[in-house]
C-alpha cells in the first residue's frame, strides 16, 4: 500500500502523472526514515529536516503538516502493509503541485509516503570488506541545496555505477573545490590518532540525520578531539579509520582505499551508542 496525499492505494494503483514537477525538474524533497516495531526512530530530527528543506525550496507547507499528522500517517502505512511488528524504512516525498514550467503556477505540495521491510531492528556491525575510491568525473557544488534530500542526485547515482563498474563497494564524493565530502549513500568520518574529522555542511554534505548523533555521541567521547573542517584527498590516505554513516545501515567501517587498509575500533564501539540513542529518541 501507498499513501498518495493521504489516500491508501495498491502499489499497482498508486500512480503519478507524467506532469509531476518531480519527475519533471526535479522540483522534489524526500525523507528516509527507520520504523522500528511502529516507533519512528529520530523522527523530530526528521521532520524538522524535512521542514526547513521545503522552507528553503520555497514550498507551501501544508497547515495540517504537524509532526503528530505525518507521524500517524507513517504509522498507518506500516500497519496497513504489516509492518506494525517488524522493522521498516519509510521514505516521504513531496513535490511541488503540477503546473509551470521552471516557475511553478502554485506552490503547494503533495505527498506519497511508501515502506518496505528491512532486514535488522536496530543497528549492528558487519565484518566485511568494503573498498572504496575517489569519484572524479563529476562534483557536488558546495552550500545549502547540496546539504537536502532533493530528487537531484545525478552525482550519487553516477558515482554508484563508477564502483559498481570497477568492482569497488562505494564511491566519495568530492565538491568543486576538491574537498572530500561524502559516499554516495551516507556521510564520512576519519580518524587520525586523537582526531576525528567530519567535513562541514558548508562544503555540501547531506546534513545526515545518523551524522548529527554520531557527532554527539563522539562529543562525548574523553581524549578525542571532534572537528567538521574540510577534508583533502591527501589525508584519506593518511587516516588510521574511516567509516560512513547513514540512517538505515548506520555505521560501516570502510576497510580499503587504494593501497590503505583501515582499523575499525571507533566505528565498532559506536554501534552500541547509537542503537541506544535510537531506543531514547
Amino acid at each position: 500500500m501507498i499513501n498518495i496525499n493521504g489516500r491508501l492505494l495498491d502499489d499497482k494503483e498508486a500512480h503519478i502523472s507524467i506532469l509531476n514537477r518531480g519527475f519533471q525538474y526535479g522540483d522534489s524533497v524526500f525523507e528516509t526514515i527507520r520504523v522500528i516495531n511502529s516507533k519512528v526512530i529520530f523522527w523530530e530530527e526528521h521532520y524538522f529536516r524535512l521542514m526547513s528543506s521545503m522552507r528553503l525550496l520555497r514550498m507551501q507547507i501544508p497547515l495540517e503538516f504537524s509532526p503528530e499528522f505525518l507521524e500517524q500517517e507513517i504509522k498507518h502505512i506500516i500497519s496497513q502493509n504489516g509492518l506494525d511488528a517488524k522493522p521498516a524504512k519509510v521514505k516521504i516525498n513531496i513535490s511541488r503541485k503540477i503546473g509551470g514550467l521552471y516557475t511553478p503556477k502554485d506552490r503547494n505540495v503533495d505527498y506519497f509516503i511508501s515502506c518496505e521491510e528491512i532486514k535488522d531492528a536496530f543497528y549492528t556491525y558487519k565484518e566485511s570488506v568494503y573498498e572504496v575510491e575517489l569519484f572524479k568525473d563529476h562534483f557536488v557544488n558546495s552550500g545549502l541545496l547540496s546539504t537536502l534530500k532533493t530528487n537531484n542526485k545525478l552525482i550519487n547515482i553516477l558515482g554508484s555505477i563508477y564502483a559498481e563498474e570497477n568492482n569497488f563497494q562505494n564511491c566519495i564524493l568530492l565538491n568543486e573545490k576538491k574537498s572530500v565530502i561524502e559516499f554516495t549513500n551516507g556521510n564520512i568520518f576519519l580518524v587520525k590518532d586523537r582526531k576525528i574529522k567530519t567535513p562541514p555542511l558548508s562544503d555540501g554534505c547531506l546534513k545526515g540525520i545518523t551524522r548529527h548523533y554520531v557527532l554527539e555521541i563522539l562529543k562525548s567521547l574523553e581524549g578525542y578531539e571532534v572537528l567538521e573542517e574540510s577534508i583533502s584527498p591527501f589525508e584519506l590516505q593518511k587516516a588510521d579509520e574511516m567509516f560512513m554513516t547513514n540512517v538505515i545501515s548506520g555505521i560501516k567501517s570502510i576497510t580499503k582505499y587504494r593501497k590503505k587498509e583501515y582499523k575499525t575500533g571507533i566505528a565498532k564501539s559506536l554501534i552500541g551508542k547509537l542503537n541506544a540513542r535510537a531506543r531514547l529518541g
